[in-house]
């Protein structure tokens, strides 16, 4: 005879009410339907659960032991049956996250899918935690080369200079590399997007000033002691007091990237990369 999970029941019914009657009641089944799943469970076990001698049942010690053994059968059907809230999605982001768009992304996910937490990180490195899986997602403004990601282009976004707010040339309605020629720059070599190569020829930046984050590259130039060039997101995610972003002509946009793992992924990832792509469309 196989055991099902009503045999479990049955018993703990019988454990915890003390009597096959009562048993019954809780279960909604008879009493001689109870007494019948009992001993088809003593028959299968070959041992006696418990003791019918005296007036009110007790559980023998195999019954006891057996207890706490079906509690936990219960326990993990019940879980397995029941998986509970779905993981958070966590999106990594290296340095400005989608810009103007990141607020929309926010509460649009919020609204429709309310019962999934979606958590925004930062990390300064290239591939913003996806490499070592302690994200689902990245938005990322460097190309993904990394043959463990996937990665789609997402959108574009014009390049601006970031000066002291007051800079000579912060007044200018509009730039060119060539006018920051031989002024120090400050650049994160790790996420950033800015390389000497963006410059003319003849007229290539000034001293690199290394910084490790956006935090430091904002505290820089505020200072006074190098100028910037960054992506329209950092504009919008990144805005200083001290710190003035002029458009730049001429010079080619930043793309913008989600990536995500080649191999395991979020259940509700093809969900999230489907709203980024309409929100930032739209």
């Amino acid at each position: 005879m196989d055991v099902e999970l009503r045999h479990f029941r049955c018993f703990l019914a019988i454990a915890e009410e003390g009597s096959v009657t009562a048993a019954a009641a809780r279960l909604h089944l008879t009493q001689p339907a109870v007494s019948r799943t009992l001993g088809q469970l003593e028959q299968r076990l070959g041992r006696r659960l418990v003791d019918r001698s005296t007036r009110h049942l007790r559980l023998t010690a195999d019954g006891e032991a057996f207890a706490d053994r079906a509690r936990a059968v219960l326990a993990a059907v019940a879980a397995a049956l029941d998986p509970g809230p779905e993981p958070p999605l966590r999106v990594g982001y290296a340095w400005a996250a989608a810009g103007p768009h990141t607020t929309a992304i926010l509460r649009a996910w919020r609204e429709r899918r309310p019962e999934v937490p979606l958590e925004i990180r930062r990390f300064d490195e290239r591939t913003a935690g996806l490499g070592r899986g302690e994200v689902d997602v990245a938005l990322l403004r460097t190309e993904v080369t990394d043959p463990r990601l996937h990665s789609c282009a997402l959108y574009l976004e014009r390049r601006y200079a970031a000066l002291a707010a007051d800079h000579p040339l912060a007044e200018r309605p509009e730039l060119t590399l060539r006018d920051l020629g031989g002024l120090p720059i400050a650049r994160n070599e790790l996420s950033g997007t800015t390389t000497p190569e963006l410059w003319p020829t003849d007229a290539p930046p000034g001293e690199t000033v290394r910084v490790h984050n956006v935090d430091e590259w904002l505290t820089v130039i505020a200072a006074g002691r190098a100028v910037g060039v960054t992506a329209d997101g950092t504009r919008h995610h990144h805005m200083h007091a001290g710190v003035a972003y002029v458009p730049l002509s001429g010079v080619p946009p930043v793309t913008v990237y989600l990536a995500w793992p080649a191999g395991h992924r979020h259940p509700r990832l093809t969900e999230f990369l489907a709203l980024t792509r309409e929100i930032v469309r739209s």
